[in-house]
C-alpha cells in the first residue's frame, strides 16, 4: 500500500467517524479513562475504547475445554492459527503471517507469560497448561508494546495466583496412546499473604513412532499484600520435558501406508528440556486513578537434542539405522529482564508509560555424536565422534520506552496514540580455536507505533479502527552467515534492516440481548503488508544455481488481508454457540528467485542434481487456508451437565511457496461432556467429570504438508516429496478433579 493509498484510508476512517457524531451524541458517560494495553497484567482488562480487534479467554474456559494443547483453545479465536505437529508442539500464527516458515525459525508472534516474552530455540513455546488464568490475544502489528517479532500481533498469558487458589485441587486423566494428566495443588490466604504450589505431568506414547513425550512442572505463587493498595507477587515454574521424533513422512504414499513414520527420520528429536521462569511483581494503587507496576524476571531454556541424521558411515555406505544420528546439540538461551509501567486516568483521557529492559543471551555447542561421513565423496572427510564442530554464543541486550495516550474528544469518541522505541545490540562470540570471526554485532534501532480510535454508538455496539505497526531485527545468522562459516553457502550481509509490518484494521463489536442471555459478536477488515522481508537470494530454504552467491537481503513482501467474525453467547443458558470465521487471502508481493532443487542435494557429482528459479511473486502463502471456521455448540439440559460439539473446519491449501502441491480442506468434529457437582455436609467439596472425544468421526487428514526441494532424488518434484505429519485420527480423554 502506497503512502497515498494509506492516506485514503485514514481519511475514509476519520471521515466514517465524523458522520457518525451527530446520530450517537446521546452516549452515556463512560466514566473515568482507563488505559488497557499493559504488558505485565490483566487486571485492567477491558474491551471498552480498545482500538483493536482483542479476544480473551478465562482460565474457566480452558480449564472445561480439558485440551491437551493450547491449540484446541486458540482455535476458538478467528485469525488464529496454530500448526501442530504432536502433542503440545506447536507453532502459533495470527492472520497468516509466518505460516510458510518452518518450526524452528521466530513465528512472527510475541508470546508472553507473565509480563516475559518467552520463546525456546525450536521456535515454538512450551505453555504449562493447568496453570492458565487467562489468555488474551492482540490481533494486528503489537511491536508498539512488545518490540521484537510482534509483526501479527501477541498472545498473552497470565498464570493463577491470589486467594481463590487456596485449598486443595487433584485431578487425573487417561487417553488415547497411553495419555496420561496428573495434577496436585495445595494453596493458603491470609490477611497479608496468599500463595499455592502445584505439580503436575502429562506423558503419552503417542500415535507416532518413537514419538513418545513426557512433561513434568512445579510452579506456585506467593503473593503478600503489603498495604490496601499494594501488593509483592513471587512466581516460579520449574519443568522438565522430552519429546522424540514427531513423525514426518516423506510424500503422500509414506503418508498412506506408514502414517507414524516407522521408516522415517525426523531432521531432529530425542528432546530433553530443562526450563526455569522465575518473577518478582510489584504492583500499587497510588490513587484512585494511577497504578505503578515493576516486574522482573529470568526464563532458563536448557535443550538438548539429536540433529542431523547421518547418511553414510566410514565405509561411504548408506546408513538407514533410525538412531543414528550426526549432532548432539547442547543449547542454553537465559532470558533476563526488568519491565515497568505507570498508568495514570481521568475523565477525559488516560496515560501508560514503560520501560522494558533485556538482556539475553543464546549459548549453543554442537558435537559430533559417532563417526561418519557427510556423502558418497571419496574426498568426503571423516567426521569424528567427540569434535566439538559448534562453540558459539549470542548476546541480545535491548532497551525500550514505550507508553500509550487515550482521549476522549466527545462521549463516544475515545483516540488512542501508542508508541515504542527499541535500542537493540547484537553480538557474537565464536569460541573454537582458529574462529573466522570471534566477535562481531550490530545495533538496530526501531521504532513502532498505533494510532486507533473507538466510536461508541450506544452502551452496544462500538466501532473501532487502528493502523499498527510490527518489526522483526535481522539474527546473527542472517547478518553474518559468510563470516560465522567459511564453509558455507551464504554470505554475510551486515546491512540488513529490520522488517517491517503495517496493520490496517476496522471493525464493529457490540453486545445484544435476545432473551436468552447476552450475545457478543465482532466482525473485522484487516490487512497487514510487509516490507523488507528478509529472505535468501536464492529463495526460501533453496540453494543458488551456479555462479550465483547466495544471501540474505530485504527483498520480500507480503500482504495478508481479509474478515474476521466472532459471535459467542452467554455459557450458562441452557443453549449456547459459539462462532469463530476467518476468511484470509495471504500472498507474495515480491519474491523474485526460487530455486527449486531436483536431484540428490547430497551429492557434489556433476549433474547429481539441478535447479529450477521460479518468481513466486503473487503467489499464494503456503498452509494459510482462505477459510476458516470454528463453530461450538453447548447445551446444559440439568444443573451441572454440559454437553458441547465443535467444528473446525478449513479450505484447502498449498503445500509449497511455487502453489503446485494442493492438499484438500477438511472439517472434524469433537465431542466434549462436563459434569460438575458437589458432596459434603456444606458442599465443601467440588467434583468435575469429564470426557473428550476429538476427531470423533475419525476423519483422516494432515496437521501439516510442507514442499520446498526434490526430496527422494528422482529429477522430478511433486507429491512424493512433501513432508507430512499425519493427524492420528480419533483420540478420547476422560477424567476427573475434585477441588476442596
Amino acid at each position: 500500500m502506497n503512502l497515498k493509498t494509506r492516506s485514503q484510508v485514514a481519511g475514509a476512517a476519520s471521515l466514517l467517524t465524523m458522520l457518525l457524531m451527530p446520530c450517537i451524541a446521546g452516549a452515556a458517560d463512560m466514566g473515568l479513562m482507563s488505559v488497557d494495553s499493559t504488558t505485565i497484567d490483566d487486571r485492567f482488562e477491558s474491551k471498552r475504547g480498545e482500538p483493536s480487534n482483542i479476544s480473551v479467554i478465562s482460565g474457566d474456559k480452558v480449564e472445561k475445554a480439558h485440551a491437551e494443547n493450547i491449540k484446541q483453545i486458540l482455535d476458538a479465536i478467528p485469525g488464529v492459527t496454530a500448526e501442530l505437529q504432536s502433542q503440545d508442539s506447536l507453532k502459533i500464527h495470527i492472520r497468516g503471517v509466518e505460516n510458510q516458515r518452518f518450526m524452528g525459525e521466530k513465528p512472527g508472534v510475541a508470546v508472553v507469560i507473565d509480563g516475559v516474552p518467552v520463546f525456546e530455540r525450536t521456535g515454538r513455546v512450551n505453555i504449562n497448561m493447568d496453570d492458565i488464568a487467562s489468555i488474551k490475544v492482540i490481533k494486528g502489528g503489537a511491536s508498539y508494546l512488545f518490540g521484537d517479532d510482534a509483526l501479527a500481533g501477541a498472545v498473552i498469558i497470565t498464570t493463577k495466583r491470589g486467594a481463590k487458589m487456596a485449598g486443595g485441587s487433584v485431578s487425573a486423566e487417561a487417553g488415547s496412546f497411553g495419555y496420561k494428566r496428573g495434577m496436585a495443588r495445595a494453596g493458603f490466604a491470609a490477611d497479608k499473604v496468599s500463595g499455592h504450589v502445584q505439580v503436575s505431568r502429562r506423558d503419552a506414547d503417542s500415535y507416532y513412532f518413537q514419538g513418545k513425550y513426557k512433561a513434568d512442572y512445579l510452579n506456585g505463587k506467593l503473593q503478600g499484600y503489603l498495604s490496601d493498595t499494594s501488593d509483592l507477587t513471587f512466581g516460579w515454574e520449574v519443568a522438565k520435558r522430552f519429546k522424540d521424533s514427531h513423525g514426518t513422512v516423506t510424500g503422500v504414499t509414506q503418508a498412506a501406508v506408514d502414517p507414524t513414520s516407522v521408516d522415517g527420520r525426523d531432521f531432529a528429536r530425542n528432546y530433553n528440556v530443562d526450563l526455569g521462569k522465575f518473577y518478582l511483581t510489584y504492583a500499587n494503587d497510588i490513587s484512585e486513578t494511577s497504578n505503578l507496576m515493576f516486574n522482573a524476571y529470568q526464563f532458563g531454556d536448557h535443550t538438548k537434542y539429536w540433529s542431523s541424521p547421518v547418511r553414510y558411515d566410514l565405509a561411504f555406505q548408506p546408513v538407514i539405522d533410525v538412531n543414528a544420528y550426526a549432532n548432539d546439540n547442547d543449547y542454553k538461551q537465559i532470558q533476563r529482564g526488568i519491565k515497568s509501567e505507570w498508568r495514570g486516568s481521568s475523565e477525559s483521557f488516560g496515560l501508560m508509560g514503560g520501560v522494558d529492559l533485556r538482556d539475553n543471551s543464546y549459548n549453543n555447542r554442537v558435537t559430533i555424536l559417532q563417526d561418519h561421513r557427510t556423502s558418497p565423496s571419496p574426498f568426503s572427510p571423516v567426521m569424528t565422534a567427540g569434535t566439538v564442530i559448534t562453540h558459539d554464543k549470542t548476546r541480545e541486550r535491548m532497551a525500550a520506552g514505550y507508553g500509550e495516550l487515550k482521549f476522549r474528544l466527545a462521549d463516544p469518541l475515545t483516540v488512542t496514540m501508542n508508541g515504542r522505541y527499541d535500542q537493540i545490540k547484537l553480538s557474537y562470540e565464536d569460541y573454537l580455536p582458529g574462529a573466522a570471526a570471534p566477535n562481531l554485532s550490530k545495533k538496530f534501532n526501531v521504532g513502532s507505533w498505533r494510532g486507533g480510535l473507538n466510536y461508541d454508538f450506544s452502551d452496544s455496539v462500538s466501532l473501532y479502527s487502528n493502523v499498527s505497526t510490527g518489526f522483526r531485527a535481522p539474527t546473527i545468522q542472517q547478518l553474518f552467515a559468510g563470516t560465522i562459516s567459511l564453509t558455507g553457502n551464504v554470505a554475510a550481509n551486515p546491512n540488513l534492516t529490520p522488517e517491517q509490518a503495517t496493520n490496517y484494521e476496522i471493525g464493529l463489536r457490540g453486545r445484544a440481548d435476545i432473551g436468552a442471555g447476552d450475545v457478543e459478536w465482532d466482525i473485522a477488515f484487516f490487512q497487514i503488508d510487509r516490507k523488507d522481508f528478509i529472505l535468501n537470494v536464492a529463495g526460501q530454504y533453496a540453494t543458488p544455481n551456479a555462479g550465483v552467491i547466495d544471501q540474505y537481503q530485504n527483498i520480500g513482501g507480503m500482504r495478508n488481508r481479509g474478515i474476521e467474525v466472532a459471535l459467542k453467547s452467554d455459557q450458562e443458558q441452557l443453549f449456547s454457540m459459539d462462532v469463530a470465521y476467518t476468511f484470509l487471502d495471504a500472498k507474495f508481493t515480491r519474491y523474485d528467485n526460487y530455486n527449486l532443487l531436483l536431484g540428490n542435494r547430497f551429492s557434489p557429482a556433476p549433474g547429481a542434481n539441478t535447479r529450477v528459479a521460479y518468481n513466486n511473486s503473487g503467489n499464494v502463502v503456503p498452509r494459510a487456508p482462505k477459510h476458516k471456521v470454528f463453530v461450538a455448540a453447548r447445551i446444559k439440559p440439568f444443573k451441572g451437565f454440559t454437553l458441547a460439539t465443535e467444528m473446525n473446519a478449513q479450505a484447502s491449501y498449498y503445500a509449497d511457496e511455487i502453489n503446485q502441491e494442493k492438499i484438500g480442506g477438511h472439517a472434524i468434529f469433537d465431542l466434549i461432556a462436563n459434569y460438575d457437582f458437589a458432596t459434603g455436609s456444606k458442599n465443601q467439596v467440588k467434583w468435575s467429570l469429564f470426557g473428550r472425544v476429538d476427531n470423533a468421526f475419525d476423519r483422516t487428514y494432515y496437521n501439516t504438508a510442507r514442499g520446498y526441494y526434490d526430496s527422494n532424488g528422482d529429477f522430478a518434484y511433486n507429491a512424493e516429496d512433501l513432508s507430512i505429519v499425519v493427524n492420528p485420527g480419533r483420540r478420547w480423554t476422560a477424567g476427573v478433579t475434585a477441588t476442596f
